[in-house]
Formats: C-alpha cells, structure tokens, sequence
C-alpha cells in the first residue's frame, strides 16, 4: 500500500514516482473521487478510483486490505498533500501495517513544512496540532496550553473562522510572532508575518478565503533572533 502526497495548489509539484505510482496500482483510494479523476486524466492515469474518506474510511478497510491480501496494491491520495496528516489514512495505514503488509510513503506537497518554511520563525523544533477547535471557549483553551510551548507551534485554520481566531490569539498569544500563510502554492500565495493584531488588521475582506495554515512563535522565542518580527507585518505575495 503506498500513501501518496499530491499537490497542495500546483500541480508541478507532484513527482515523477508518485505518477508512477499512481498508475501502476490497481486502484486508487480517494478522499474525492471526484477531484482525484481530475488529477489522473490531467496526467494520462486511467487507474480505477474508489471513495476513502472520514466517514467511511473503517468500513473500507475490510475491502481494502483483502485486495491486499490477494497480492493487490492500492495508492491511498487525499484532496491535497499527504494522506494521514489531518487527512484520511491513518486508520487505513495502521491496519495494513498490523497486518503485515509493506506500506510505504510517496512523500511530496505538504502545507505544513511549506508554512513553516516561509513564516520567518524557528524550524528547528516545531509542533503541528492539526486544526484548531471550532468553538471559541475551546479553542481560547487549546491556545492557552499551546502558549507554554517553547518549540513553534504549526494549525490548520478554515476562512471563515481565522478572523476570531487571530482574536483569540491576541488575547492568548499577545505580541508574539505568528505567520499566517494562505493558498500557498496558488496563484494567490500571501504570507503574513507579525503580531496577530497585525496580522490581523493587514488581512482584507477579499483575502479571508483560501486554504490557511497559522505558524506561532513558542515561548522562548518571542524576542530576538531568527523569530523576532517589528514594525508592520510583512506580506509577501507570490
């Protein structure tokens, strides 16, 4: 079984051996049938594609690794970047190891290392949490355990909730540094870097939309060195 990292916005970056991949198995596991047929026929991959998300993704299971069992090979792809990372795959991954089968990665795209690597901040050492919870009492409390974190702290953010987030983490994080980057890989790539006030205030109407990944600067770091921001948040767009 091979877990696939595909494209997070452009679809340059898919390897060589992940096309490979993905048309040599028998059958491709997919978040989105649907998005994933577009990405196949846009490289000439006429591999069969089945429905593998949150929702189902147990009851597949059974099916998935008897295909296995009978000397099958399947490539497992989410919407974008790598399966198993706040993506299905990881229960589908797990069985197939328990089981005994060779499963192997496909590494490629990743929202997270691609944030962290353009947010100014510390990459030495570094947390990913995921998405942030949906609920503001909730979230205020994760933000509040994460603040104590000395190492620089990774989350998904949705649109249409970053506006009270980056509240949130005023109130919690106050001038620390953060990055927000959003689209990245698009057309529209934008990174902005300072305080959440900052980053905040610089966000326009038009740009609350798009995929968006949150970087925040861990405790020890909020002054000085690689991840000390000043003066107004930075944007750079690609």
């Amino acid at each position: 079984m091979f877990l696939v990292a595909t494209p997070i916005g452009n679809l340059e970056d898919i390897s060589r051996r992940a096309l490979r991949v993905l048309g040599e198995v028998q059958v491709v596991a997919a978040e989105d049938t649907r998005h994933t047929r577009r990405l196949l026929e846009h490289f000439g991959i006429g591999t069969p594609v089945v429905s593998l998300f949150e929702h189902n993704e147990r009851a597949k299971i059974p099916s998935l690794l008897k295909r296995l069992e009978g000397g099958g090979s399947v490539a497992v792809v989410t919407d974008a970047g790598s399966p198993g990372v706040s993506d299905p795959g990881y229960p589908l991954a797990r069985a197939a190891a328990g089981a005994g089968f060779r499963v192997e990665s496909i590494p490629g795209p990743s929202a997270v290392i691609a944030a962290l690597q353009v947010s100014g901040l510390p990459t030495d050492a570094f947390l990913f949490v995921g998405f942030l919870p949906p609920k503001r009492a909730a979230r205020r409390r994760r933000l509040e355990e994460l603040h104590e974190r000395r190492e620089t702290i990774v989350a998904f953010e949705s649109p249409h909730r970053i506006d009270r987030c980056l509240e949130d983490l005023e109130a919690v994080w106050g001038d620390r540094p953060i990055a927000l980057a959003r689209e990245l890989t698009k057309l529209h790539e934008q990174v902005l870097r300072g305080t959440p006030r900052q980053v905040r205030a610089a966000l326009g109407a038009a740009q609350r939309r798009g995929e968006m990944v949150l970087v925040l600067g861990g405790r020890l770091r909020a002054r000085g060195g690689a991840g000390a921001t000043g003066g107004e948040p930075q944007d750079a767009d690609a």
